[in-house]
């Protein structure tokens, strides 16, 4: 790459936007909270995915922190800048 292709990228990359969350960030956000699901549920004794009826305490509880973790997501997506 020559001095000209170097200095027209460097420009290029500096005058780019950095913008508010994304949806990368978002969905390695979301798939962080469903590894954790996985774990908390695997920890109970159960599948997650499958249909409980009548679900434990144990269960409650990694729904409730699934949730949460969501939920956090969601603020992280809108206000963590990503380039």
């Amino acid at each position: 790459m020559n001095l000209k292709s170097t200095a027209a990228l460097i420009l290029v990359a500096a005058s780019a936007p950095a913008v508010l969350g994304g949806p990368l960030a978002y969905a390695a956000c979301q798939t962080g909270c469903n590894g954790l699901a996985v774990a908390c549920y695997a920890a109970a004794g159960f599948t997650f995915g499958v249909t409980i009826v009548g679900a434990p305490p144990a269960i409650m509880a990694c729904n409730l922190g699934l949730g949460t973790c969501m939920a956090t997501c969601a603020t992280i997506g809108l206000f963590a800048p990503t380039p």
